[in-house]
């Protein structure tokens, strides 16, 4: 054979296996695509993983060309070993999108199939920690993997392993904090204690859940400032979960009013304003003088909404509308003080 093109066949044969990776990767997608193409927004979602599903069949192929070509050849072991841990590195990214793309599909899934927020909100709470300690995983078999391709390093194998005692004593110790908060991270997430999109109060305010991750959780305030505390808070400290059971919630509104307060008209009037609202879920309204005292009655409205947002605008809505009501029709009945002036006497001179 002639000597240049014996130094080209590798080259030659790495480029059609090049070709031929990427024609198996538009097939494999293609299909796959037709198969589940009843999920909804699949199509959008498979283009994630195909570069990695390419370049790993590339990887592969060219590992396969070159074992058959170029064995002779004095670059031929490092390169090999060279596309060997770069095929780790690419499988490991490869799961890694796939993870994502799973993720995403179980949750359009079932967005679309969910009608209560609680039960979506658990099952998002618990696919994107399971991603999590998946991709995780992956990591560490990846990082495991290229080492043990390194003779030197599964020689020390039995060194390490004999003094496996003494590192795990110092490596709990070191990681003690961190490790407690990836099982308490874990623990919320499969006890069902919060979930994404649970309304909580936590330090004093209230917020939702954002993100839960395996060493910390996420709560957005009223104010878009996002609070960011352990996992082990949420296990070792008392907090309040405002949709544990159920995301319908009351609420109530006080008014301080004068003794001629209209009791009636009020709830007349606080009837057909919630009747008008779209933020009130219709389970229940009531009007009540919870109070009497210092020369003032107090009149509380309880409402019911279907989550915390729409309830906080309820609540805003119906304080305006009492209001505004009240000093259009009974202006008299808002808070006032009274004196009473006892007149004075002169007093008798004496003698």
């Amino acid at each position: 054979m002639d000597p240049l093109l014996n130094s080209l066949l590798p080259f030659i044969s790495g480029a059609g296996a090049l070709l031929v990776a990427f024609v198996l990767a538009w097939i494999i997608r293609r299909g796959i695509t037709r198969f589940l193409r009843h999920i909804p927004h699949f199509e959008e979602l498979s283009r994630r993983g195909t570069a990695p599903l390419w370049m790993v069949l590339s990887v592969i192929g060219l590992r396969m060309a070159f074992a058959s070509t170029a064995q002779e050849f004095a670059w031929y072991a490092p390169v090999d070993f060279l596309l060997v841990v770069v095929l780790i590195g690419l499988c490991a990214w490869l799961a890694s999108v796939l993870l994502l793309i799973i993720e995403a599909v179980l949750l359009e899934k079932y967005a679309t199939t969910a009608s209560d927020n609680r039960r979506m909100g658990r099952l998002k709470t618990q696919i994107m920690l399971a991603r999590r300690v998946g991709l995780a995983l992956i990591i560490t078999v990846a990082i495991a993997s290229v080492l043990l391709t390194i003779d030197e390093v599964r020689a020390l194998g039995a060194g390490i392993l004999a003094s496996a005692g003494l590192i795990s004593i110092v490596a709990g110790l070191a990681v003690q904090s961190s490790l407690s908060n990836v099982f308490a991270g874990v623990q919320l997430a499969f006890t069902d204690a919060i979930r994404v999109d649970d309304v909580v109060f936590v330090e004093e305010q209230m917020g939702t859940i954002e993100e839960i991750t395996m060493t910390y959780v996420v709560v957005r305030v009223w104010d878009e400032r996002r609070l960011i505390l352990p996992s082990t808070y949420f296990t070792s400290t008392p907090f309040e979960n405002w949709t544990r059971r159920q995301s319908e919630l009351l609420g109530t509104v006080d008014f301080d009013l004068d003794w001629t307060a209209p009791i009636e008209g009020m709830r007349a009037a606080l009837h057909r304003f919630v009747e008008d609202s779209p933020l009130w879920d219709r389970r229940l309204v009531s009007l009540q003088v919870t109070a009497a005292t210092e020369g003032l009655v107090r009149v509380r409205v309880l409402v019911s909404a279907a989550n915390s947002s729409q309830l906080w605008d309820l609540r805003c809505l119906l304080r305006e509308k009492m209001v505004m009501f009240l000093q259009s029709d009974y202006p008299d009945t808002l808070p006032r003080q009274r004196w009473e002036t006892i007149a004075e006497t002169t007093p008798r001179p004496e003698g």
